[in-house]
């Protein structure tokens, strides 16, 4: 019981020390930071302001709900993240949906556990903990991604080393924002997947990848057939016909009459749509004149 109240007197006593500083919680006497580092606290959450570096900006309201039903019931299991910003203040690091499910059911405070860090550290661990979401759509992890490389200067490299991801996969998100506007909206939306960004990003130009969105989008296409359209678009020359399309009967007729007139068994490969090639074989460069003049009629 002594071990308790000593305990609970602490926490009151390391709570009125910062709420009595008039600084940056970075700038306080290195005793007292040492102390308030890793420190959980019953914050008043007015006293709390969302973290403007928060990548996130689509908050699933029913989502919301069910979260706030779960701490009606059984609390906040998990504490948020802050940072004191100054008397009485503090700033979100993680945690924003607790927050909000918090304030939406009318609580007056929530457990946070206590961070030590700059504008650059608030960054940092905002956007990492947003992309270890499970439920954040791949522009947003994308987009967060690129903020780590473009704010806190992360290479590649060390983000694979920060979120535990492979550096292709980190990659693979960052290609998916050379893709036009409204097809990432249409990732975020839901319409397509991730395969079928990685797919359409292949396309340079962005009028083509709207066109086949479009296609994608109206056909109901699989992440496996779009693939097949997009190197279909990028490589017409190469579009293999059916090797199991049967040769019309005018084309089988007509070849021994070719190859009487040529003197040599020629070949046929039918394309698409009626389509295709007609191949002279000669033996020598007298053949090869002799074949030509069957051309001039000579």
């Amino acid at each position: 019981m002594a071990k308790a109240i000593k305990k609970q007197a602490l926490g009151r006593g390391l709570s009125a020390l910062l709420n009595e500083s008039q600084n940056d919680l970075s700038k306080l006497d290195a005793t007292v930071a040492k102390k308030a580092i890793g420190t959980i606290l019953e914050i008043p959450l007015k006293s709390i302001e969302v973290n403007p570096f928060q990548p996130r900006t689509q908050f699933n309201e029913n989502q919301l709900k069910e979260l706030a039903s779960s701490i009606s019931e059984l609390g906040v299991i998990q504490p948020i993240t802050v940072r004191k910003t100054g008397q009485n203040s503090y700033q979100l690091v993680s945690g924003e949906r607790r927050f909000r499910a918090s304030k939406m059911l009318g609580l007056e405070s929530i457990p946070a556990f206590l961070r030590l860090a700059n504008d650059q550290e608030a960054l940092e661990m905002a956007l990492v903990e947003n992309i270890q979401r499970q439920d954040l759509d791949p522009i947003e992890i994308a987009l967060s991604y690129q903020r780590l490389m473009d704010e806190v200067k992360l290479t590649q490299d060390q983000m694979s080393q920060r979120v535990g991801k492979k550096r292709s996969t980190i990659a693979n998100y960052l290609r998916l924002l050379k893709l036009d506007p409204i097809i990432q909206t249409g990732m975020r939306d839901g319409f397509i997947g991730m395969g079928h960004g990685r797919a359409l990003v292949n396309v340079p130009k962005t009028i083509d990848q709207l066109e086949l969105y479009e296609q994608i989008i109206s056909k109901k296409l699989s992440v496996r057939a779009t693939e097949k359209l997009v190197q279909d678009f990028n490589n017409p020359q190469q579009k293999q016909p059916d090797p199991n399309q049967p040769t019309p009967d005018y084309i089988t007729k007509g070849v021994s009459k070719i190859s009487d007139f040529f003197g040599h068994k020629v070949q046929v490969k039918m394309g698409k749509k009626d389509s295709g090639t007609i191949s002279i074989p000669f033996h020598s460069k007298e053949d090869y004149k002799r074949i030509l003049k069957l051309f001039k009629g000579d």
